[in-house]
């Protein structure tokens, strides 16, 4: 909180700064920001569905299964699974977002 604090912006803005840096998972996001992952994830909804109003898209790199590789591209919720449809494995990335620039692509 003492960054968020120095630079007097929102938790949500600094998140969003955080995004723009490139791909993170909430355990990092949460880790810089100082704040929890269930913090995280309530803002990152919210920061999903502004991104395109402030002139960047939402990027998820989905969660993979390490056992049989299934990706799970489909997945609406931003929280990791926690076992794999296909082979009931419970070892599982984590997702990472980030944000990009529209004028990037």
């Amino acid at each position: 909180m003492d960054i968020i604090r120095e630079n007097y912006k929102t938790i949500r803005q600094a998140l969003f700064d955080e995004l723009l840096q490139g791909v993170k998972t909430v355990r990092e996001l949460s880790q810089s920001l100082r704040i929890s992952e269930k913090e995280v994830l309530g803002h990152l909804t919210h920061i999903e569905q502004s991104a395109g109003q402030k002139g960047c898209r939402f990027i998820i790199k989905p969660s993979e299964c390490l056992n049989c590789g299934f990706i799970f591209q489909k997945r609406e919720r931003l929280k990791k699974p926690s076992k794999c449809p296909k082979c009931k494995n419970e070892f599982i990335t984590n997702p990472s977002f980030g944000l990009k620039r529209l004028s990037e692509d």
